[in-house]
């Protein structure tokens, strides 16, 4: 099995209502995923980071193979929440292991 972490800092101008609208699009899109792409185990987007955190999203998720991982970064419902996510986020940082 691959377990798939990536996280993300809300774009800086992004405040108050705004930020928490965009976090809760970005949890929503991600997270259906896990239903739609084939060897997906689970995915799960924490967006209420305590104060201790230095990023504001994780996602963490889980495939069956390293190929299932690949076929759910081209899926086009991850290739469509990608592209919102890259208009509201900096500062990506990723760690993909097998286990």
């Amino acid at each position: 099995m691959v377990r798939h972490i990536v996280m993300w800092c809300i774009n800086k101008e992004i405040t108050g209502e705004a930020c928490t609208q965009a976090k809760i699009r970005i949890k929503n899109s991600l997270e259906s995923l896990k239903d739609i792409v084939p060897g997906t185990i689970s995915v799960k987007v924490e967006i209420d980071a305590l104060d201790s955190s230095n990023r504001d999203i994780a996602l963490i998720s889980e495939f069956e193979s390293k190929e299932a991982l690949k076929g759910y970064q081209v899926h086009p419902g991850h290739v469509e929440a990608g592209a919102y996510i890259k208009t509201v986020t900096c500062e990506r940082a990723c760690f993909d292991y097998e286990f």
